[in-house]
């Protein structure tokens, strides 16, 4: 059996290099209805830019049929469709491939060693600077897919840097409650250098007028704004921006950080003026309601700052709209509702209150936090988030909520530790070889994202309880129990009858067979 792990990013670069020179061309595909019939495509339109008249030479389509190589997914077949060039795999072989070596998929792939270090990313939060109670939920959700970006970033290697520390000294307790990884407030940036070039930026006096305490003027952006051009996604109607001693100080942490890396030795004073400016990208998350502002912060920044970064990207969070609640709800305010009807349910469930047993307290201070991080993070950021806040939504028996996933997470791990244990007392038999698996019978598609994930197994699970009940759990004499256990080893693993391919391949791993995309920005 062929080693080594597979990957989307190997296979789309294999893919690409036998179409020969030019921009990529392949995507995976992701639709259920076209999984049927393909696993990866290159789309007509493209074809015709690369080829002309959109033939492929048949000798393109051998190769890219009898395609090879470190990481590269088995190929079955390749055709010509009216979409375009469709490509599936074997899929029977990855699926070996990829139960054959599970750990491998636990973790992220260990990134390549680069020829060259690659750009620092700078994580900007600005809902970070306001209290928790002042936190709007969309405000919320920029925190939570800040910090889970944060995350997913360094597990591939980057390097990091989170902006901006935190000073309200209620919020470190607040991000603690959420599991979010935060730096604490350090000393303020020195302000003075940014202070005089905006001073010499400023509009004419005259027409700045009387100016409240605090603000220095006015910058005129708009020709800042005309340079770059529409292309570059900026809001046409930017065109002035008011100068304040808050924004300077935004602006001056922006540029220590972006400057000031850990572990780099002082900048020297010889240095090119641009030299650190393409050394550094920053990523600006935040919610809809800020993305007109800190556009203006991209802006003033570079006008006022020579080294400004050249690359500033904005991701911007889709409002969060909730169901029957005001539109005020506070981000403290939802962590305490969801903590409230996770003890509640649990009471329900376990027929008395644990919410003030200690035994308890961080079981629940985990499951809320779950269950928000699940709400915020299952929709892509850019769209809209709409919350359901009734003790139903977050009941095990749907099928949208992160208990639902958590419930099913905890069946499956009931499951194994039941099988473990049983084996270990001779009622089941040890788990069959890899190799000894028949594969021929795994046609389908796989799953994407772990709520189908839960709901696969758990209508499997309802169906079929693959593990029969033991004489000890039946009572007594339960003879019955020791029966249903004996059917339930005497039947050949892995049999139509028992598993189903359609069930057990949309249990595989796949989601870290794919590899970190955008789409893997929410959880997979």
């Amino acid at each position: 059996m062929a080693t080594g792990r597979l990957g989307v990013g190997e296979t789309l670069g294999a893919l690409n290099t036998a179409l020969g020179p030019g921009d990529p061309v392949w995507f995976k595909e992701t639709r259920a209805r076209h999984l049927r019939a393909r696993d990866f495509l290159a789309p007509r339109p493209a074809l015709q830019a690369r080829f002309g008249d959109g033939q492929v030479p048949e000798r393109v389509v051998r190769a890219v049929a009898g395609l090879q190589g470190p990481g590269v997914a088995p190929v079955l077949r390749c055709t010509s469709t009216p979409a375009g060039l469709a490509l599936q795999l074997q899929r029977p072989a990855v699926f070996e491939r990829v139960l054959g070596a599970v750990a491998a998929y636990v973790a992220p792939a260990a990134p390549a060693a680069p020829a060259a270090p690659g750009p620092r990313i700078l994580l900007h939060c600005p809902a970070l600077r306001s209290a928790p109670g002042a936190l709007r939920l969309s405000q919320l959700r920029a925190v939570l897919v800040a910090d889970h970006l944060a995350r997913t970033l360094r597990a591939h290697g980057e390097s990091v840097r989170l902006v901006p520390a935190v000073r309200d000294p209620h919020m470190p307790t607040f991000l603690q409650q959420l599991r979010v990884d935060w730096p604490a407030a350090s000393e303020r940036a020195a302000t003075e250098a940014l202070r005089n070039r905006a001073l010499a930026e400023l509009s004419p006096a005259q027409e700045r007028g009387a100016l409240p305490r605090g603000v220095l003027g006015t910058v005129c952006l708009k020709e800042l704004v005309q340079e770059r051009g529409r292309a570059a996604g900026y809001d046409p109607n930017l065109d002035k921006c008011l100068v304040t001693e808050d924004l300077l100080s935004v602006l001056a942490e922006l540029q220590e950080a972006a400057r000031c890396w850990p572990g780099d030795s002082p900048p020297s004073l010889a240095a090119a003026p641009d030299a650190n400016a393409d050394r550094c990208m920053v990523v600006h998350v935040v919610s809809c309601e800020e993305e007109f502002q800190q556009q203006k912060v991209d802006l003033l920044w570079r006008k006022l700052d020579d080294q400004a970064p050249l690359t500033q990207k904005h991701l911007v969070c889709g409002p969060v709209k909730v169901a029957g609640a005001p539109s005020t709800l506070t981000a403290p305010e939802y962590y305490e509702l969801r903590h409230a009807q996770v003890c509640k349910a649990s009471a329900v469930k376990h027929g008395r209150d644990l919410a003030r047993d200690p035994a308890w307290t961080e079981v629940f201070s985990v499951l809320s936090v779950a269950t928000i991080k699940f709400e915020m993070l299952s929709t892509a950021p850019h769209g809209q988030l709409l919350l359901a806040l009734a003790d139903s939504s977050i009941s095990t028996k749907g099928t949208k909520s992160g208990t639902f996933v958590m419930y099913n997470c905890a069946r499956l791990a009931t499951l194994f530790e039941g099988y473990r244990h049983s084996m270990e007392q001779g009622l089941y038999p040890t788990f069959p070889p890899v190799s000894s698996l028949d594969f021929s019978v795994l046609q389908d598609e796989m799953c994407k994202f772990l709520v189908q994930l839960s709901m696969d197994f758990s209508s499997y699970y309802n169906r079929i309880h693959i593990l029969g009940v033991s004489a000890q759990q039946n009572g007594v004499g339960g003879c019955g129990g020791a029966r249903e256990a004996k059917d339930e080893t005497s039947r050949p693993f892995l049999s139509n009858r028992h598993l189903d391919h359609t069930c057990l391949v949309k249990c595989l791993p796949v989601s870290s067979f794919c590899g970190p995309c955008v789409k893997c920005f929410t959880p997979a």
